[in-house]
């Protein structure tokens, strides 16, 4: 079993910036793909991005590529979101998500444990 824990959203401007992290607990941290998800008001789920856990690749949505970066510590269990360039179609809940799998996935339905989601928006 794996837990984790989502903080760091809050209220940003467009253009600005914030800093998710998901702090796991459990079993070996390492050995997990991550990701991360959002979903925005009256809207499915959509991947954010992915993190593969044995060469580090990651793979990003078109829509934030180039804005946010996925990264992690395996020292301290934790995978973080950089979010930088902000928009306001960027708010949402964002939920991390881990996966007992060498490589990430962009397909929610592949993640084994969620976390309960940080709420992020950007206002205009």
């Amino acid at each position: 079993q794996v837990q984790l824990a989502e903080s760091g959203g809050g209220l940003a401007q467009a253009g600005g910036s914030l800093r998710l992290s998901c702090a796991a607990s459990g079993r070996t941290f390492r050995y997990y793909a991550m990701g991360w998800f959002r979903q925005a008001p009256g809207k499915e789920r959509e991947f954010v991005a992915t993190l593969s856990w044995s060469d580090g690749t990651t793979d990003y949505a078109n829509s934030v590529k180039g804005r946010f970066t996925i990264s992690r510590d395996n020292v301290k269990n934790t995978v973080y979101l950089q979010m930088n360039s902000l928009k306001p179609e960027d708010t949402a809940v964002y939920y991390c998500a881990a996966r007992e799998s060498i490589r990430g996935s962009s397909d929610g339905a592949r993640y084994d444990y969620w976390g309960q989601g940080t709420q992020v928006t950007v206002s205009s």
